[in-house]
């Protein structure tokens, strides 16, 4: 079921910062910054040869990125994100294991136009995990 590493997600306190690090430090690729209201958050995608890096930043005061930077100021890694080729058998699948699907359990679309889901960290060793369908 699981494929690919799409990309790890990091939490940033200041998203120009961290895209210029990343960047002019690094010398990386990185995308133009895309508000995702849906899920509360902006987003700058850092591409790498074999995945990509996510640097999130709240989109709002409401935004689940607004509350983990209060919990970790500095920011850090919020979760990872796995390519499914279905992502309706995928949560099935999950379900029917008895992990737990966040939210109403309907895909919303992610930054990539894909549709997206998130996993309890509690089902996953305290980690955050997104499913993305990706078809190849």
């Amino acid at each position: 079921m699981i494929g690919r590493l799409n990309h790890v997600a990091i939490a940033v306190p200041d998203l120009a910062a961290a895209t210029a690090n990343y960047r002019d430090t690094l010398g990386a690729k990185v995308s133009a910054p895309q508000d995702l209201p849906d899920h509360g958050v902006t987003v700058v995608f850092v591409e790498l040869p074999n995945t990509k890096i996510e640097l999130l930043h709240p989109l709002g005061d409401n935004s689940p990125i607004r509350k983990f930077l209060d919990a970790n100021p500095a920011g850090g890694i919020h979760h990872v994100s796995y390519e499914v080729g279905d992502i309706y058998a995928a949560r099935d699948r999950l379900r029917k294991s008895g992990k737990r699907v966040l939210g109403d359990g309907e895909p919303k679309t992610g930054a990539h136009g894909t549709p997206v889901l998130f996993l309890h960290p509690k089902d996953f060793a305290g980690t955050l995990v997104e499913i993305e369908e990706v078809k190849r």
